[in-house]
């Protein structure tokens, strides 16, 4: 099989498994190449000079900037009672490079990307900093071709559902959050307490509650006191939000 035939049947591989991609998570793009543009690394445009390829540098920076944006409002929309510094703080961790690693392993970003040989050869396809320009360019193109609301529900799938299970608590402060709404909306004095401690001393578990005056809020588990408690914040601030004005806690 000459050169020629061999790019022809790879470019074909490459489409079958665009057409695949957009099945699985349910989307349509209107212009295919913007899509797999999204996915064309610089040493794949090298290697294939005379083809009409463009890398994904340009859209990278693109969904940069589109994935900040709806991140911001997803937080803004989700926690009302958290502050700018913390929100910024939880937005750096959600679009950092080894949370965008994560999402692009998500969606099998790896088998999609258009590497060079060179690139192929010494694990390009599983580069950490690879795979996050690849979402973000993906993001970018997503945006291009339909605008925000197809970002989102991609969002939806893989980023949102892991902030609010607490994948990123470890720059959230329940606890504070907590007592800032208490402050505004409500009077009383909250406490916690560990209801239970259970497990063996090297995977320890501990279980707390949240009170206000005497009504319980929430309850959680963790590894530590702590992280127990910071988990009863979380789900009482949920109930809190969730509850109906006229039937507000009472003290």
């Amino acid at each position: 099989m000459n050169k020629t035939r061999k790019d022809l049947t790879a470019v074909k591989k490459s489409e079958a498994r665009f057409k695949t991609f957009q099945q699985q998570h349910d989307i349509k793009f209107n212009d295919f190449k913007l899509l797999m543009k999204a996915f064309t690394h610089s040493s794949y445009v090298n290697e294939h000079r005379r083809k009409p390829y463009e890398d994904n540098e340009r859209l990278e920076f693109l969904g940069d900037a589109v994935l900040e944006l709806t991140v911001s409002h997803y937080l803004f929309e989700r926690f009302p009672a958290m502050s700018e510094g913390e929100m910024t703080k939880l937005r750096a961790a959600i679009v950092c490079e080894p949370s965008l690693v994560i999402f692009a392993n998500e969606l099998n970003f790896g088998e999609l990307i258009l590497l060079g040989k060179g690139e192929e050869q010494t694990g390009g396809r599983m580069r950490p900093a690879l795979l996050a320009d690849v979402f973000e360019a993906f993001i970018g193109a997503l945006y291009l071709d339909q605008g925000l609301e197809p970002v989102k529900m991609i969002l939806e799938k893989v980023v949102f559902p892991k902030v609010n299970t607490g994948a990123f608590s470890h720059v959230m402060d329940y606890k504070s959050q907590l007592q800032e709404f208490i402050q505004r909306h409500h009077s009383g004095a909250l406490s916690y307490e560990i209801l239970k401690e259970k497990g063996p001393a090297h995977n320890r578990e501990f279980i707390s509650r949240v009170l206000l005056g005497e009504k319980e809020l929430g309850t959680g588990s963790g590894r530590s006191k702590k992280e127990a408690e910071q988990h009863a914040a979380q789900k009482a601030l949920e109930y809190l939000k969730n509850k109906p004005d006229e039937q507000q806690v009472n003290t």
